[in-house]
């Protein structure tokens, strides 16, 4: 997949066709009652970025973002700006090559029914009709986490990209979410999950160092008023090291800036070079998260946290 380029007059003919605007309720964004064969974790094999005339250096970035319970304002902010202002972002100021989007609803694999759904590598506007698609199932068992390792284990296992086969070059994975992960995915979690036959449970450490084999791995933790969020980033900042940014809810609206500024970081530029990029305003409000991203260079430009 990833043909096409991704043109801002597309974004204004669909926003203005299905009703994309900030006064819309989530579920006139999102009107799948269930979720889609054609995203479902159980029938897909793999999801390939792949080089073509219009991305002939395909960079694979992939978007997952929780689906659970309250978290629906996360979804329309991703519907109805943040996605698009990620790619606009990424296209203009082009911190990486030809970057193609998948994006992934994530839920609870102890308790929803469809924990995991994933579009394909776009590089177009099917990057929102795709992600407008995803069924928005809103479980999660209150049980101290959401299954964010299920987009580790497919990232590791259920994609094919040029980048990395071709140029030995890692893509992105961002997981977005308010709450912890699940420690550990058991052998019968990834086989309801992804129909996989493993013979022991995988931690989360491992999941990871099996996803950064392939991608840049990072998460975007969104700061709450729970009296267990300190918990919480405790808990993502001993997972993820230098790679968890905490975002506040009201600066949602800056997220495509934060994920643009994580992704320049990460492909070589400094943390003050990536927010003198942005508008001051944007620049400004997430300048305290990327303050927790510690991404350093050895002297032969490799990346190490």
């Amino acid at each position: 997949m990833g043909h096409g380029s991704y043109r801002a007059s597309d974004w204004a003919k669909l926003r203005s066709s299905r009703g994309l605007t900030e006064a819309s309720p989530v579920d006139r964004l999102y009107t799948a009652k269930s979720a889609s064969v054609l995203y479902d974790s159980r029938g897909v094999t793999v999801r390939e970025a792949r080089d073509s005339e219009d991305s002939p250096r395909s960079t694979p970035v992939i978007i997952g973002f929780d689906v659970t319970a309250s978290m629906g304002y996360l979804a329309k902010e991703l519907a109805v700006r943040g996605l698009h202002q990620t790619v606009t972002a990424l296209c203009q100021r082009r911190p990486i090559s030809d970057p193609q989007i998948l994006c992934a609803a994530i839920g609870d694999c102890k308790s929803d029914r469809w924990p995991l759904q994933v579009t394909q590598f776009e590089s177009d506007i099917r990057i929102i009709r795709q992600l407008t698609g995803l069924y928005l199932e809103e479980g999660g068992g209150g049980n101290g986490g959401e299954s964010y390792n299920l987009l580790w284990y497919f990232a590791a296992l259920h994609t094919r990209t040029d980048c990395c086969e071709k140029r030995q070059e890692k893509g992105f994975l961002f997981t977005i979410g308010d709450d912890l992960c699940h420690p550990q995915l058991s052998p019968r979690e990834i086989r309801a999950v992804f129909g996989d036959e493993v013979p022991y449970a995988l931690s989360d450490e491992e999941l990871i160092r099996m996803a950064e084999q392939f991608f840049h791995v990072f998460h975007i933790l969104i700061e709450t008023e729970d009296l267990r969020f300190r918990e919480v980033q405790q808990g993502w900042e001993a997972l993820l090291p230098g790679r968890t940014a905490v975002i506040s809810k009201r600066d949602l609206p800056c997220l495509a800036e934060l994920i643009t500024a994580i992704i320049s970081v990460a492909a070589g530029k400094s943390a003050n070079e990536a927010l003198r990029a942005l508008d001051q305003d944007a620049a400004e409000r997430i300048a305290r998260s990327m303050d927790t991203i510690g991404i350093q260079r050895k002297a032969d430009n490799t990346i190490t946290f």
